[in-house]
């Protein structure tokens, strides 16, 4: 791990010694690694912090990471039903916590652990919007709108189950987002799931759960290369439909759904002299005939 105190550089370093997810039964033996690392007191972590600030070293930072190993795991741990690799999540929630180590500072007035909560949630969010695939979720803000708006929304309706919704709730959830239904139904699948596995084993004081316990089904190296080359597949027949689509169609997708800052209705009625509700049609009408390439374009390669 190679951390710098002074420019906003980290570098992820394969010499730190960092327990890591290795082989097929990786999860257990990581739990069994990170339980060992003690727990640091308030006064330890302080001179810690400012060792690793002042002095630059990069000792008292790993000392710091390895000690809250069991935050980021745990924090992970709830993000399981996402349908992502656990190994993966969990080393998303590392690198959020590297990142909290390095900016943090005594001025901030609370705990390393109430700091690095934020940093690692941000860093898992993040991998999971990136890692969704956006012929299989929808569009970008559709996504990110439903990602951060479902729980909330179905909390507001009073519905707090994983389940089916029913047609007038995701008729009335999609108007709301101003989103396809599909996509509703979509992520509401993504983000519910069994919570049987939720039971803790061990100690009552131990924080591991039956899910911890199961063998790490991730990828191997083969699999994981197939899945980028499908993704920029994706991408490539994405691009070559878009080109098949009006230029007024193909630059309300992109300037709507395929940016992290999506024009406003509003703004692109304005650049082409129509009405905010004409502008939406005409995006719904343009995803579906997107939606319907890209159907054709993935039967005729596997044709």
């Amino acid at each position: 791990m190679t951390m710098s105190g002074n420019s906003s550089v980290m570098v992820v370093d394969k010499s730190a010694q960092l327990p890591v997810l290795a082989d097929r039964n990786g999860l257990v033996s990581y739990f069994e690694k990170i339980k060992n690392f003690p727990v640091l007191s308030e006064d330890e972590e302080k001179a810690l912090i400012v060792d690793f600030k002042q002095n630059h070293n990069l000792e008292a930072a790993h000392r710091l990471v390895v000690s809250h190993l069991r935050l980021a795991a745990k924090i992970a741990l709830t993000y399981r039903h996402y349908g992502l690799p656990l190994a993966d999540l969990i080393s998303e929630a590392n690198i959020g916590l590297m990142q909290a180590v390095k900016k943090f500072d005594l001025e901030k007035k609370v705990r390393l652990s109430t700091y690095a909560i934020w940093w690692i949630k941000a860093a898992i969010n993040d991998f999971i919007l990136r890692s969704w695939s956006l012929v299989k979720i929808g569009t970008v803000a559709a996504q990110k709108k439903l990602f951060y708006n479902l729980g909330r929304i179905k909390a507001k309706l009073g519905i707090y189950e994983n389940k089916a919704l029913e047609p007038a709730v995701v008729r009335q959830i999609a108007a709301e987002l101003v989103v396809d239904e599909k996509d509703v139904v979509e992520m509401n699948q993504r983000l519910g799931g069994d919570t049987s596995l939720n039971v803790s084993v061990g100690d009552a004081d131990d924080d591991l759960e039956r899910i911890d316990m199961l063998v790490d089904k991730r990828q191997n190296a083969e699999a994981l290369l197939a899945g980028r080359q499908e993704a920029a597949q994706k991408h490539k027949m994405l691009q070559k439909c878009l080109e098949k689509l009006s230029d007024r169609e193909a630059y309300i997708i992109r300037e709507r759904m395929l940016t992290d800052k999506p024009q406003t209705l509003e703004d692109i009625g304005v650049k082409f002299a129509v009405s905010r509700e004409r502008v939406r049609q005409i995006e719904k009408k343009a995803f579906e005939h997107l939606a319907a390439l890209m159907k054709e374009e993935a039967a005729a390669l596997t044709a």
